[in-house]
């Protein structure tokens, strides 16, 4: 119910992206004018996207998602009302977009990260798919039906129809029965819940990998989707039905690319996929700077379409998995932040680049942009679905404490104390080093280790947290993953006892309460 209600809304979106576009070539023709569209919308999110991630973690997502689809479904309506009488501007209609756009910032996030709770951890990439298949679906059905509405209706009826979709999903967003479990420590404060997603994106490999390759993909791929107003008017000669109809191609293309994904990912893997995909969309760039002819370039949004779904999935997949439940949505805001943060970068520059040289110039450029960035970012290497086990492993036993502490009194230091054979020296020290960013993940801002002077092979880790309370999250923290790489480091220690754990508190007289 949740995916149909959406798919009816992105057709929505859809036409309100294309009637705005399309708008922007009436009010200002002028190149940096009409990528500014996209630039606006997408800029929110990148200012945006963290605090929203912070609070879809820490308050109910099912009522934040209700409250921001209903307040974008007047503000829709508003723009609606303004375009019925001839009132827009391209200030108002870039403020109106920015303001929608600052909305799709706060649900892009809870969204994202209430996929892993609707379907099991082994439908996982399905889900994701069955997403981008649904957006698409938007992207194909929704600027056509702009296009047929502006030139029959005039161009304020595909905004009222944007205002009236969002009721589908408000419904739908009711009738869903969300399950939270009751959780045993109070939630994060909104400041430091949005510093523990930052430090978790820093330190996590896997997740560093697929932010590195969306910077490359989208700030690249980002000029067709702010030039093609201009291709379509500029160089085609057409209007707003053929700019309409090349929206629809792209969004076909993505939903035939989206149905071929799932065998084709599982014969050459997330990577090659990536880069079947990014290469795809560099010829088609190519081709749609070169050749103006409408039924060439309709064929080439249609492989622009299949590429950018095989990189969009591969990449949204890679960031799912590389996040535990605990920083969902503020990981993936992490991810949406870089997406958006191309994109809008993107469109500025490109438009910049267009005004000038010339559109099939910039194309060209990005295009082989989009080459050069897949080489230079080939070392950094997708998470496979499957590969980590986030899981909350809660194997560490709780801290025995000789009296009782303000859960805010810190910081607190932990010590781990290991003998180590000097003939395994070498792999102890590989395997902690890997350790440290575990420790650093889940709320570390410390990390350390030394050799006893006198004793040589007994080594001291240490690590510090903010507070008590942090210390205790880390406990719930620990994932399956963390948990097999922890038992690689204490395999290196020999003889009993185990590793000794020890924990201290800060001395002050008059213990700092923890910085939020």
């Amino acid at each position: 119910m949740l995916w149909t209600a959406t798919v009816v809304s992105n057709i929505g979106t859809w036409m309100y992206a294309a009637a705005a576009g399309w708008q922007m070539t009436l009010l200002d023709p002028s190149p940096q004018m009409v990528a500014l569209v996209q630039a606006v919308s997408t800029l929110p999110i990148f200012l945006f996207a963290l605090p929203a991630g912070a609070l879809a973690d820490i308050v109910d997502r099912r009522k934040l998602l209700l409250l921001t689809q209903t307040v974008l479904m007047v503000v829709v309506f508003l723009l609606a009302a303004l375009t019925l009488f001839d009132l827009v501007t391209p200030l108002t209609l870039l403020a109106f977009t920015f303001a929608t756009g600052l909305g799709a910032a706060l649900v892009a996030p809870a969204w994202q990260a209430i996929v892993p709770e609707l379907v099991p951890r082994h439908d996982l990439q399905a889900a994701v798919a069955l997403n981008s298949v649904g957006i698409n679906v938007s992207r194909a059905i929704g600027p056509a039906l702009a296009g047929v509405m502006i030139a029959t209706m005039g161009l304020a009826t595909p905004y009222f129809v944007d205002a009236v979709s969002f009721i589908g999903v408000i419904i739908a967003l009711w009738w869903w029965r969300r399950e939270t479990e009751e959780a045993e420590l109070p939630a994060e404060r909104f400041v430091a819940a949005m510093r523990s997603g930052l430090r978790y994106a820093r330190e996590s490999e896997p997740l560093r990998a697929t932010l590195i390759r969306a910077a490359a993909f989208f700030f690249f791929s980002s000029a067709y989707w702010a030039l093609l107003p201009l291709v379509a008017k500029g160089q085609l000669g057409g209007g707003s039905v053929l700019y309409s109809l090349l929206l629809t191609c792209l969004g076909v293309g993505a939903v035939a690319g989206a149905l071929g994904l799932p065998g084709l990912r599982r014969k050459i893997g997330a990577d090659s996929l990536v880069m079947v995909g990014t290469l795809a969309t560099a010829v088609a760039v190519g081709a749609l700077a070169l050749v103006p002819n409408v039924a060439v370039v309709a064929v080439t949004c249609l492989v622009l379409g299949a590429g950018w779904i095989a990189v969009l999935s591969s990449l949204n997949v890679a960031a799912q998995v590389a996040l535990p439940g605990w920083v969902k949505a503020r990981g993936l805001s992490v991810y949406l932040i870089v997406f958006f943060g191309a994109m809008t970068l993107g469109s500025i520059v490109w438009g910049q680049v267009a005004a000038w040289l010339d559109v099939p110039t910039s194309l060209l450029i990005s295009g082989g942009g989009l080459v050069v960035a897949l080489l230079a970012v080939q070392r950094w290497k997708l998470p496979a679905g499957g590969t980590l086990d986030l899981a909350p492993s809660m194997h560490w036993p709780a801290p025995v404490l000789a009296e009782s502490h303000e859960r805010d009194r810190g910081p607190v230091m932990t010590t781990v104390e290991y003998v180590i054979d000097p003939r395994d020296t070498q792999k102890f020290l590989a395997a902690i080093h890997e350790l440290a960013g575990e420790r650093r993940r889940n709320g570390a801002f410390v990390w350390g280790l030394f050799e006893d002077a006198e004793q040589p092979g007994r080594y001291v880790e240490h690590f510090i947290e903010e507070s008590w309370l942090e210390h205790l999250r880390h406990h719930h923290r620990v994932t399956e993953a963390d948990r097999v790489l922890q038992e690689r480091v204490r395999r290196s220690h020999k003889g009993e006892p185990p590793p000794q754990v020890r924990h201290f508190l800060s001395a002050a007289k008059h213990p700092r309460k923890t910085p939020r």
